[in-house]
């Protein structure tokens, strides 16, 4: 019983994600993105920047698309961590950022989220996870 708690604590303390991640849940939480977000392989800038191949991507850098100056000099890396940080209040994140979107405060909602969008590469197509 121990090794367990403590298997947990040390799992934990390295920033291992609470929730399993859900593709199918993430595309309904997702619906919210896309009144400003396209994804896929058609998907093209709008209100907001597409978000084929977000993982991996420095910010501001799809080309097409006018960021922010706070977004384009705010030196990220989208990576889970830094996306699930900045999708509960990008504001807070990246102050002087465009996007006005209140954040996503659910955890296990920002878990499926990501699993969703992890599953586009840089050209909008559907890779196997």
């Amino acid at each position: 019983m121990i090794r367990i708690a403590a298997a947990t604590l040390f799992l934990a303390a390295l920033g291992m994600p609470a929730h399993a991640q859900d593709a199918a849940a993430g595309e309904k939480v997702y619906v919210q993105c896309r009144a400003c977000h396209q994804i896929g392989e058609n998907a093209k800038n709008g209100v907001g920047p597409l978000l084929n191949g977000l993982f991996g991507r420095t910010a501001g850098t799809i080309e097409g698309y006018n960021y922010s100056d706070a977004n384009k000099k705010s030196g990220i890396v989208w990576d889970e961590k830094v996306f699930a940080e900045y999708i509960q209040n990008p504001r807070a994140k990246i102050p002087g950022t465009k996007m006005i979107y209140a954040g996503l405060k659910d955890e296990k909602r920002i878990q499926d989220l990501i699993a969703f969008l992890k599953q586009f590469d840089k050209d909008g197509k559907k890779t196997a996870q």
